[in-house]
């Protein structure tokens, strides 16, 4: 694929993955914060998407809980 590409495409393509990269570190960052050291750096690096889609859900669902709640999350 890239060798039929022009370099601006090249380019911008380039430029997609760069923001997918700080996108999906971002999520995992997230993920580590909302879990409260219950999950590692290094051990969200090793999730599948399916298990990112996961915790997010939980967390999703836990910040649901708490405003429904009134108890504080933070």
């Amino acid at each position: 694929m890239l060798l039929t590409m022009g370099d601006s495409d090249i380019v911008a393509y380039l430029k997609d993955l760069e923001n997918e990269v700080k996108n999906l570190k971002l999520d995992l960052m997230k993920i580590c914060w909302y879990m409260r050291g219950g999950v590692t750096w290094g051990e969200v690096l090793t999730f599948a998407p399916a298990d990112r889609d996961i915790a997010n859900k939980l967390i999703k669902e836990n910040l649901e809980t708490t405003k429904k709640t009134g108890h504080p999350f933070f």
